[in-house]
């Protein structure tokens, strides 16, 4: 097993070779870039650039909401975008990075910043975990649900 782990103010990592795979910190890289990218579809209110992250057969469960599938996931947050989520930007701190071959499981601490909000109000603030899976060298979620962090 091949595991790496970083925090948001410190980064350490072990790599090892198995039979598969070798996890470097440029893999933690490449799962925290497409972190990056999602909050940045989030931002510019582009539901297809988000969904494209997605996994074809992706889960995405929150309080209330299950989504099945990519499409899904499109239709949802394109329904926010345009809605409730007009103007909003999401916020995600990665906690915890362990990679184990083509399988990324992430940690993090995340919520929504309304328009005009600057920090997030204790009470929206969600412990999330994300399942990412590196396919044709590209890593995209396969999974993601949150809770509540208080």
């Amino acid at each position: 097993m091949t595991t790496t782990t970083s925090t948001t103010s410190t980064t350490s990592a072990t790599s090892a070779t198995s039979a598969t795979s070798t996890t470097t910190t440029s893999d933690v890289g490449a799962v925290r870039a497409v972190l990056q990218e999602i909050y940045a579809a989030w931002s510019a209110g582009d539901a297809d650039a988000f969904a494209a992250l997605y996994t074809e057969d992706a889960t995405v469960t929150m309080r209330g909401v299950v989504q099945r599938g990519r499409a899904a996931v499109r239709d949802h947050m394109a329904a926010g975008f345009a809605g409730p989520l007009r103007g909003s930007q999401g916020v995600d701190t990665p906690q915890d990075v362990r990679i184990d071959g083509d399988t990324a499981i992430v940690v993090s601490r995340a919520g929504i910043l309304f328009a005009g909000e600057t920090e997030l109000p204790a009470d929206r603030a969600v412990l999330a975990t994300w399942v990412l899976l590196r396919r044709d060298g590209r890593w995209r979620i396969a999974a993601y649900a949150n809770t509540p962090a208080l």
